[in-house]
């Protein structure tokens, strides 16, 4: 099996599996995979800092500049910089290694069994994660 999960996905898929309410061998898979979604959600905020210091002014530090007292990045040109980061968003983190089947084998089983009342962004993310487990 192979999950393909977008990286403006991440954060909220480990915000819904995190509030899931589970034991024994559901709950340490999902710790499991709770915890690789983590990883490449911090890999994808290192990517994140590394795009604001290409495109940003920046301070006598090497820091990119802020702007309106702190509220918004002194970004030299938004379009370009709104690409890349809408290209980052857009990648995808891949799991599926050997060592990870079993892992996802039981999220599959999470999300199929799973009959939580969701709404919003939780709802979403369970949508998501369903369509990338191809859970029916």
């Amino acid at each position: 099996m192979e999950v393909r999960i977008k990286n403006s996905m991440l954060a909220s898929s480990i915000s819904l599996l995190y509030n899931l309410k589970l034991k024994g061998k559901q709950s340490r898979h999902r710790s499991r995979f709770v915890k690789m979604l983590s990883e490449r959600l911090q890999e994808v905020s290192d990517q994140e800092k590394d795009l604001l210091i290409e495109h940003c002014n920046l301070d006598e530090n090497g820091n990119p500049k802020t702007i309106e007292n702190g509220t918004k990045w002194d970004v030299k040109d938004l379009k370009a910089f709104a690409k890349d980061k809408q290209e980052l968003y857009d990648e995808e983190q891949v799991f599926g290694s050997v060592d990870h089947q079993l892992t996802l084998k039981v999220m599959k089983q999470i999300l199929t069994e799973c009959d939580v009342e969701l709404s919003g962004e939780e709802a979403y993310a369970y949508m998501y994660l369903c369509d990338a487990f191809e859970v029916e």
